[in-house]
């Protein structure tokens, strides 16, 4: 039998902590070994009991979730799940988390969502960020990155890059789209992310990036030089009319246990563009993307699926690898220049 994942809860509201005690508690492959009020209890007992996996509230009194991730991550780095309110105060402190080596956010259950609505989904990352390897975090360097160097040779009319990701997911997105040329092809992206934090999400893409990252809106153009990131809590879906391109934000019920999802995405781009698109799947746990990769190559479009060793969570990249949907498997660092190449003649 394998080892139960052991963790850890550390939020200032015993209502908060004991709700979400009782949803590990009914899976019989975690224990919950612990949980605190403050960062200084959680300290003591981190050492003490040395959990899997850590939740962690970043609003807190004594000392603020960020400052005490930071310390988590110098001196005892471990997966840790950020748990934040749909605010937007929230959102922006859980990208910084994020920043500082979290590997993942959910949203706290409350008036807009309850700890049964998260169900699976937040068992299933618990799991899923207990098997992260995670070292100390390296300070990140300022300002943007530098482009590589083949951007002249694009020929980005009617061409569209379509990227999903989850878990892991934030990172690697900046990692790509910091980048990037400003001529890029036109990108449409899905994170797997509670709404409020894809907008914080996006707005800090674009601080950092030479294209232009917004959080879709429905009708939004999809063209040269920006990216176009899903709201959370809604799909996304590429139309075309004539030469144009643009995108359809929608509700819907949830596909894969997501919303938004990535194969509703990649679903429609292989009907709405075929081969002009280019399909990207990114770390992440389970299989939403995979067949809508397969559906894309299939159109004749271009696929990659990131590598095992560069993912955090090998699970989405691995279950298109499995359907044979990734024409390419590649690094994370190798993204980039593989996107760009697909487009140039």
């Amino acid at each position: 039998m394998a080892e139960k994942v052991r963790a850890m809860i550390v939020d200032d509201s015993a209502v908060v902590r004991r709700l979400l005690r009782r949803q590990l508690d009914a899976d019989p492959g975690i224990e919950v070994v612990a949980t605190a009020p403050d960062p200084y209890i959680a300290r003591d007992k981190i050492v003490q009991l040395r959990p899997d996996v850590v939740t962690l509230d970043v609003e807190m009194p004594r000392m603020d979730g960020i400052t005490f991730l930071k310390k988590i991550m110098n001196h005892f780095p471990l997966p840790v799940i950020i748990v934040s309110s749909l605010t937007p105060k929230g959102g922006a402190l859980a990208l910084e988390a994020m920043d500082a080596g979290a590997v993942e956010v959910i949203a706290k259950p409350g008036s807009q969502y309850s700890v049964e609505e998260m169900g699976e989904e937040f068992v299933e990352k618990v799991k899923a960020a207990a098997r992260v390897a995670v070292e100390r975090k390296q300070p990140a360097a300022e300002g943007k990155k530098p482009s590589v160097d083949i951007h002249h040779k694009l020929v980005t009319t009617n061409k569209v890059v379509a990227v999903g990701a989850s878990t892991g997911g934030t990172v690697a997105l900046q990692s790509i789209l910091t980048c990037l040329p400003p001529e890029a092809p036109g990108i449409v992206m899905v994170q797997h992310m509670p709404e409020t934090f894809t907008k914080c999400f996006a707005e800090r893409l674009d601080s950092l990036s030479a294209v232009k990252v917004k959080e879709a809106s429905d009708g939004d153009a999809v063209i040269t030089g920006h990216a176009l990131l899903c709201p959370g809590n809604y799909h996304i879906a590429l139309r075309r009319s004539g030469a144009r391109y643009y995108v359809k934000v929608k509700s819907g019920p949830l596909v894969n246990r997501h919303r938004p999802s990535v194969d509703v995405l990649f679903h429609s781009v292989a009907g709405a563009a075929g081969a002009n698109a280019l399909g990207i799947l990114l770390t992440g746990m389970g299989r939403d993307g995979a067949e809508g990769l397969l559906e894309m190559k299939n159109a004749g479009a271009k696929t990659i699926a990131q590598d095992r060793q560069s993912s955090v969570v090998y699970g989405m990249p691995r279950a298109a690898a499995e359907l044979d949907a990734a024409e390419t498997v590649a690094s994370l660092n190798d993204i980039p220049r593989l996107l760009l190449e697909a487009f140039h003649n």
